[in-house]
């Protein structure tokens, strides 16, 4: 058997990036992907791939997903995250999980150490306390801009949908040297949600999905919207049916688009290696690593590439 090239590909949400944000969600995806390709090179495998990239993701304060994550109705961080294994479809997921610092380590956890795939709230937090996983005080996971964004949307004339524009889910994709796929998705759901919401990112087959046989997505849009097309799913279900992985992502959004109206974002990767990433909203942000080749972007139609030792040497100098 011919070894894989391994690829990674990571989002840090769609919706609308502000400007003076951009450089640092930029900075972030880059970050993320050549630290997933790393350990892929190493021989690595994709779940632990994707898994180091969204920590890496949730660590920065640039994105809705760790910290930095948005505060729902009570001014408090809830955080959802999935991760999935396309070699035997073995997912774990946590969802409403407070005071911790990396959830997607949570859900891997869910997803080895137990019979179960998603743990909600309190119990993911007594199986966090069993594993050793340190609790962190909330307020570590929040930032001025969350709080800020917060008080913003409970002023009576505001309005919170203006805001959710902004959304920043974070994910990885990745197929390893085995040709074995995975996925990770990570956030902090929508600003001012009520207390309990749960978005697609913990949902398998919306917020994410793995199969070896197809191929890997993350999500990133209007949750809600999502899960009424189990978008992760369709996706996989359209390269099922021959197509690409961009045509399969355009043809996924498009429908979600004009049946719920929903927007979003997505990152494919598929079994044999080829990638996309692809958006229905103003923004993402994106970056891949194939071929020892640094892709990103955040508008549509931007790409630019970089070798991966130049990427190295840049992010050591501090982007």
């Amino acid at each position: 058997l011919g070894r894989m090239k391994p690829v990674i590909v990571v989002h840090g949400g769609a919706g609308r990036i502000f400007r003076e944000r951009e450089e640092g969600c930029r900075a972030g995806v880059v970050r993320a992907a050549l630290r997933g390709y790393a350990l892929l090179k190493e021989g690595g495998s994709a779940v632990d791939a994707v898994e180091e990239a969204v920590r890496s993701m949730e660590d920065d304060p640039h994105f809705n997903a760790g910290c930095g994550s948005v505060l729902n109705e009570k001014g408090e961080v809830e955080m959802d995250a999935i991760i999935m294994d396309g070699k035997n479809l073995d997912s774990g997921a946590v969802s409403a999980v407070k005071c911790i610092a990396n959830p997607i380590k949570l859900a891997r956890l869910v997803m080895e150490k137990t019979k179960h795939m998603l743990l909600t709230d309190h119990g993911a937090h007594q199986f966090a306390q069993a594993m050793g996983i340190p609790e962190i005080p909330g307020e570590k996971l929040i930032t001025e801009r969350s709080r800020e964004r917060w008080k913003k949307n409970l002023e009576p004339d505001s309005n919170p949908e203006e805001f959710q524009k902004d959304l920043g889910t974070v994910g990885a994709v990745a197929i390893d040297s085995e040709g074995n796929v995975a996925c990770a998705t990570s956030t902090g759901g929508l600003s001012n949600k009520m207390i309990g919401r749960v978005g697609d990112t913990a949902c398998i087959g919306s917020g994410g999905y793995a199969d070896n046989h197809s191929g890997a997505t993350s999500t990133t849009g209007h949750g809600e919207s999502i899960m009424k097309v189990v978008l992760a799913r369709l996706i996989l279900y359209h390269m099922e049916q021959g197509m690409s992985p961009e045509v399969a992502a355009d043809a996924a959004l498009d429908y979600m688009k004009t049946r719920v109206g929903g927007l979003g974002g997505v990152i494919v990767v598929n079994k044999a290696g080829e990638w996309a990433a692809r958006f229905s909203t103003k923004q993402m942000s994106w970056a891949t690593v194939k071929d020892d080749d640094l892709h990103y972007g955040i508008y549509a139609g931007e790409k630019h590439i970089k070798s991966v030792d130049e990427a190295l040497a840049s992010e050591r100098e501090g982007f």
